[in-house]
């Protein structure tokens, strides 16, 4: 007691000095409820789940969270007990499903309440069934054909006596992941689809009482007429990206970043700038820092030099190019004949050059513009999901 008393008075006495962040990273709260009411109108035969894992995203798991956990929704969908528990400290009531790897004690002894893992393979189950004491829900993954994790083969059928046998395994969920929902080959999602529509079958018929059976994330929604669910997993479809072109959906990406013109400096015809010299002026140029680097996800890839294209910030409503190396907390980007009069807004009078304090906008969540995050992404050669997830937790997430 008098150790959390001494805690208690330390975080009182801190220091608590006025700051704004140079980087802020703002999540749209209409675009994420947009877009799962975009789903939910797309496909009304399936539930929606929000996927938040991995920070949602990039969004903030806490920050979408609270945008969500009002809005009917069979459970939201993290990886880890480590997430749930980001999730209870934050005041999030809503029933959780940890869809990712538990260790044993965590599945035997659950710690918070209406957090339900995920057995992933044939031997978790065994070991939960022979050391749980007491009533306990759980989803169970079953292998379909990403061969990654879950039942397959016989063990489908071996797992029935097991939890038959066990009353304290309560089967509230069944679930699977398709491997190329949003590829080219549609006969091998077909050919996950009928292993997965067998085995649901075969565990409605022996478990009448299971209340959920999800196979779908976003890409798989396309399908859900053909798959016997009744749950999709929303990930990357929440925050604004259709993976399935062929199906149309208004979508919107939820989440920009934004900072700010640090420095401008003229450098002259032949001056190399950043590491290694890398790029080097044509002519005398106007070149702005910005106070981001691949510490705040800026991908190193983006650097540009003289033959080679790189990414771009938006200053003063142009697209300005990256120079030089992508630096730790630094990026220099060419503002030469940049003028902020340009912007849309500016009246007559406005300055005629970027300097020190104009904003800069890192990701734009506009899909139209060279820093969206999908031109990042074509960029960098990855796709979406790695640049969103490499946007770093301690960046300040603002809702707007």
């Amino acid at each position: 007691m008098m150790a959390r008393f001494r805690n208690l008075i330390s975080r009182l006495r801190a220091p608590r000095p006025a700051y704004r962040p140079v980087v802020e990273v703002r999540i749209a709260k209409d675009a994420i409820l947009h877009n799962l009411s975009a789903f939910r109108a797309r496909y009304p035969g399936v539930q929606c789940a929000p996927v938040i894992k991995s920070n949602a995203y990039g969004h903030g798991i806490v920050e979408v969270a609270k945008i969500l956990d009002g809005v009917p929704k069979p459970f939201f969908m993290v990886d880890s007990f480590y997430e749930a528990l980001i999730l209870r400290r934050a005041g999030i009531r809503s029933r959780i499903l940890m869809l990712g790897y538990n260790r044993l004690e965590q599945l035997i002894r659950p710690a918070l309440k209406d957090c339900v893992p995920a057995i992933i393979d044939f031997s978790t189950l065994q070991a939960v069934a022979a050391h749980l004491r007491r009533p306990a829900p759980f989803h169970l993954k079953i292998d379909t054909g990403m061969h990654r994790q879950g039942l397959w083969g016989s063990e489908i059928i071996r797992a029935v006596e097991i939890i038959k046998s066990n009353p304290n395994i309560i089967l509230e969920g069944l679930c699977s992941h398709l491997a190329d929902a949003d590829g080219a080959d549609a006969e091998y999602t077909e050919s996950q689809i009928a292993r997965w529509n067998e085995a649901a079958a075969l565990y409605r018929k022996h478990f009448p009482s299971i209340r959920y059976f999800h196979l779908g994330a976003t890409a798989g929604a396309a399908y859900s007429e053909k798959i016997d669910a009744n749950v999709v997993r929303l990930g990357i479809g929440l925050y604004g990206f259709n993976v399935s072109p062929s199906v149309p959906l208004d979508l919107r990406p939820a989440l920009s970043m934004v900072s700010l013109v640090s420095s401008v400096r003229t450098v002259p015809a032949g001056a190399g700038v950043g590491y290694n010299a890398t790029w080097t002026a044509a002519h005398e140029s106007r070149i702005a820092t910005v106070p981001v680097g691949y510490r705040e996800g800026v991908d190193r890839r983006l650097s540009g030099n003289g033959s080679a294209g790189g990414g771009f910030f938006k200053i003063g409503g142009a697209f300005c190019p990256i120079v030089g190396r992508v630096s730790m907390n630094i990026t220099g980007v060419d503002v030469t004949g940049v003028h902020p009069a340009d912007a849309p807004g500016s009246g007559a009078g406005a300055r005629k050059e970027v300097e020190a304090g104009d904003e800069a906008v890192i990701l734009s969540s506009d899909p139209k513009d060279r820093n969206s995050i999908a031109a990042v992404a074509r960029a960098c050669g990855t796709i979406p999901y790695e640049i969103l997830v490499h946007i770093p937790d301690h960046l300040k997430r603002v809702v707007t």
